[in-house]
């Protein structure tokens, strides 16, 4: 059983390497401005469907029209995908945006801004015991 599991996995990173291999360096749509990272594959179990977690980089437009790029070379990937793998079924590429690195920016603002909160503002505050009285 431990074997139909890790197929998966290993196509997973087989198609996470030649995704971003194209991305990197044969896209031509002109959509596709904002610079993607790869950051995830996730395969179906019978490897019918692929879905591609992205991180795009830009403005909102830049990020927009790039989705509309990725979503109109999904087709063209899909076909490169199952030549460059071998595999008798292609699976269907989907982008999804990864949101990850904008959440883990965010928190590492936030911490930074606490960090940098004086000592005064935070002893301002009620504690948590002058609460309960």
């Amino acid at each position: 059983m431990a074997s139909n599991n890790r197929r998966p996995d290993r196509v997973a990173e087989a198609i996470r390497v030649e995704v971003a291999t194209f991305l990197s360096q044969d896209v031509k749509d002109p959509r596709i401005v904002g610079l993607v990272t790869v950051t995830g594959v996730d395969v179906s179990r019978d490897l019918h469907v692929a879905t591609v977690f992205v991180s795009i980089y830009g403005s909102a437009s830049e990020r927009a029209a790039t989705r509309d790029g990725l979503d109109s070379v999904a087709s063209h990937l899909r076909a490169r995908v199952g030549r460059a793998l071998r595999l008798r079924v292609a699976p269907e590429i989907v982008f999804k945006p990864d949101e990850s690195i904008a959440r883990a920016a965010r928190i590492e603002t936030l911490l930074s801004q606490l960090k940098d909160t004086p000592a005064s503002e935070s002893s301002d505050r009620p504690s948590r015991e002058d609460d309960t009285d």
